[in-house]
């Protein structure tokens, strides 16, 4: 009797790691269907990179548009292994899940040991951060939770090295690890971060023409040239409740425990760190004035949830609340019925498998030809096989979208000079043989026409013509 009780009490560590992976991956078989457009960009360069060892949304072209590099290395090495990257996505998905869910086991040891599990309820539910799975945000949580272990421990290398993985999931990511790595302060954490970072920053800035991502160009050109009208970063939560109210508020809300964070006692100090920097990285993406893609909220929310778990976990008399937002989000979430044609919040022009289709229909009409996008590309370059075009895949238009952000700013302008001092600038343009067009009156010479339907941005026509 006394083996089993032995046994048992060895085993039960992980429960609670094997429950979270089972409850991931059966969340990620429910949301693969509505994988957002962007994912699918993702996706396509793990594909590339695990199967041609080529870095590029497309498989003949080089290209610097995958804003995670961790992300898509990530994926590749799991894509290559399982030879599907959809499916190597759920896989990355639930790992990422289990290694924050343990990272929080070790920082709540003052807190009930229901706390992680907790915490996994309200992150896995909150319906924006169901609409981002696939993307970056899962594993920037993950990281991020290691991060704050360290910090919490104050160990100094591993805190730095874990600081620099960050900075390849997302490098504004880094705001959460100088807020948590004040009270370190050592020079072997900025020796660790070194250590990750500058070997990739290096090889993509000399190799790849930029040391950090062009979406930095693209998406802040957006903000600059109004691309979303009036909507920003900073309104960009009444742009999802114009559609998508209780989602919306149910998204948002753990937001409001923020100013919460500077009343903390010594058990929530790291938790209430976590949520000040999740605060600074809002404030940073207000000034940068971009445009509201939801999952640019993705690590806020992911950092104050946290907080208010802990929070609640500490009190027991605010559990109950988080429970009942639990419970909403849940309800919110399958209300539409399963599985769900859109993500809870979205701003594509079409669902994920009225992409494929037409990714599927472009593989028989475009054949070799190049075909100019309609402004989303993600799914279609993914599923038609094609040299389907715009500035995330062409690198022949992004010196004018380079020479548009430096329009005025002198400093930008500087900072891109260096950013891009071993781009090719004397790349040309692919012109494209076919474009997709969204029009409101079919023109004479449509060679094919889809009908497009999204919650947000309504039904409109899509055709296919001549260049």
């Amino acid at each position: 009797m006394e083996q089993v009780r032995t046994t048992d009490k060895q085993t039960r560590p992980w429960r609670l790691p094997a429950a979270v992976a089972g409850v991931s991956a059966v969340v990620f078989l429910l949301a693969r269907p509505h994988l957002v457009d962007d994912t699918f960009i993702t996706l396509a360069y793990a594909r590339n990179l695990a199967f041609h060892g080529h870095w590029g949304l497309l498989a003949d072209a080089t290209s610097n548009s995958a804003t995670s590099p961790a992300n898509v290395l990530a994926l590749a090495a799991l894509t290559f292994v399982v030879r599907d990257a959809v499916f190597a996505a759920g896989v990355l998905y639930a790992l990422c899940q289990v290694a924050l869910v343990l990272a929080l086991r070790r920082l709540g040891t003052a807190l009930p040991r229901w706390f992680p599990a907790l915490t996994f309820a309200a992150l896995t539910v909150n319906p924006l951060l169901l609409s981002s799975i696939g993307l970056e945000v899962a594993l920037g949580a993950a990281v991020l939770g290691w991060v704050t272990v360290f910090a919490v421990e104050r160990r100094p290398l591993v805190l730095g090295l874990s600081a620099g993985v960050l900075a390849l999931v997302r490098l504004d990511l880094l705001i959460f690890a100088v807020v948590l790595g004040v009270s370190v302060r050592s020079g072997r954490a900025v020796l660790g971060a070194a250590l990750v970072a500058v070997p990739w920053f290096a090889f993509s800035w000399v190799v790849l023409g930029a040391a950090v991502p062009d979406t930095v160009v693209i998406k802040t050109l957006q903000g600059a040239q109004r691309a979303w009208g009036d909507w920003t970063f900073a309104n960009g939560p009444l742009f999802y409740a114009r559609t998508s109210p209780w989602t919306a508020v149910l998204s948002f809300l753990p937001l409001a425990v923020v100013p919460f964070a500077l009343r903390r006692s010594p058990a929530l100090r790291p938790f209430a760190l976590l949520a000040l920097g999740g605060a600074l990285y809002h404030v940073s993406y207000v000034l940068l004035n971009v445009p509201p893609y939801h999952w640019y909220y993705g690590p806020g929310i992911t950092a104050a949830t946290i907080f208010a778990c802990a929070w609640a976990a500490s009190s027991r008399i605010a559990t109950g609340t988080v429970l009942a937002v639990v419970a909403a989000s849940a309800v919110a979430y399958a209300a539409p019925g399963l599985p769900r044609e859109f993500a809870p919040l979205t701003s594509n022009y079409a669902s994920t498998a009225k992409y494929a289709e037409i990714g599927r229909d472009l593989h028989v009409l475009a054949g070799s030809r190049v075909v100019g996008s309609a402004g989303e590309i993600g799914v279609l370059a993914y599923t038609c096989d094609c040299a389907i075009v715009d500035v995330f895949a062409d690198r022949g238009l992004l010196p004018a979208a380079i020479d548009a952000r430096g329009a005025g700013d002198r400093w930008v302008r500087a900072a891109l000079r260096v950013d891009y001092a071993f781009f090719d600038f004397d790349v040309r343009p692919r012109h494209p043989d076919l474009v997709l067009r969204r029009l409101p009156s079919p023109p004479p010479d449509a060679l094919a026409h889809w009908t497009l339907d999204a919650p947000t941005l309504g039904k409109q026509e899509l055709y296919l013509v001549p260049s």
